[in-house]
């Protein structure tokens, strides 16, 4: 009798289809891998695995999830990793049966996504401005200064997820470009337009990056290829190192850090988008969304706009 394979092996032959087939990147692959080796531990304290768990081993899980005080978020994001795992398995011929296909995820409202005010972000630009061009500051502190108030004006005038805009290329800062190619979820490319505060922005920082290099600090490859070099692995400044940097700028702005996220900032960009007329098609385009169904969570927006239109502008409407 042949040896099942081990739940190992199996997390990474799935993951190795993600990432070929679907064009799975790094982040997504980190997250499937995550949820797959929690399921598997569970698995193993129950004596099963992927290879043999029944619909009822699977339903333990997820009751297990909840007793842990998962969120139903959370919980329905495991069940989505589980179900792709078992139709590969399925698929493969490693099962003959999907035992996660009848499964039903937890009950869930579409929480509306947080989102600052116009004003809120202006408050964070014009502070950003103040600190890339405080004149006591060091070299270096100016230069991470600068750096801060790009990545901030850039992300609020495309809407970038933040792997897509730590990640942007060198050549994203030239002189002329109107528009970047931007490189996105399943390696998808997309073209996204730029406005002249975030290409004033980028020459601004690229220039000071360029006047600080020394003979003792030449330019690495590293440096040569992103707009936002690091030392570390990636080569380019980290999500979390961003987000950590934006958390401090929204304190020195007045605002609540829990409240900022590059991610907030993202939906800033679409919401405020739609409030100012925009078709939600183009900002589906512009965010990157395949299905229009994930642009939709920004529906409010535009309900809230045509009421307002009503109100405003029927001539039965009351004054």
């Amino acid at each position: 009798m042949r040896a099942k394979p081990s739940d190992t092996k199996l997390t990474g032959l799935f993951l190795d289809m993600l990432a070929a087939e679907q064009g799975a990147g790094p982040n997504t692959l980190d997250a499937y891998r995550r949820d797959l080796t929690d399921f598997s531990e569970f698995l193993g304290r129950v004596g099963h695995s992927f290879a043999d768990a029944e619909t009822q081993v699977l339903r333990d899980y997820l009751a297990d999830l909840d007793t842990r005080g998962f969120k139903s978020t959370s919980v329905a994001r495991r069940l989505s990793a589980m179900r792709h795992l078992y139709r590969f398995l399925l698929n493969e011929r490693i099962r003959g049966d999907d035992p996660a296909a009848i499964l039903s995820g937890p009950k869930r409202g579409r929480g509306l996504p947080k989102v600052l005010s116009i004003a809120d972000v202006d408050r964070m630009l014009r502070r950003a401005k103040e600190l890339s061009e405080a004149e006591e500051a060091s070299p270096s502190k100016r230069l991470r200064a600068l750096r801060l108030y790009c990545l901030l004006e850039v992300l609020y005038a495309t809407g970038l997820r933040v792997s897509e805009l730590v990640a942007l290329p060198r050549t994203a800062a030239k002189r002329d470009a109107r528009m970047i190619v931007v490189r996105g979820k399943g390696n998808k490319e997309r073209l996204v337009p730029l406005n002249d505060a975030s290409r004033q922005a980028m020459a601004d920082y690229l220039a000071a990056t360029e006047a600080a290099k020394t003979e003792k600090k030449k330019d690495s490859l590293a440096a040569a290829k992103w707009l936002f070099p690091s030392f570390g692995e990636s080569g380019h400044l980290t999500r979390q190192h961003f987000a950590r940097d934006l958390k401090e700028l929204a304190v020195a702005s007045g605002l609540q850090a829990r409240l900022v996220s590059p991610h907030v900032l993202r939906h800033a960009f679409a919401s405020h988008l739609l409030h100012n007329g925009a078709d939600l098609r183009i900002v589906q385009t512009l965010l990157g969304h395949t299905d229009i169904s994930t642009t939709q969570i920004y529906t409010h927006v535009v309900e809230e706009r045509l009421k307002s239109l009503v109100r405003d502008l029927h001539p039965l409407a009351e004054k």
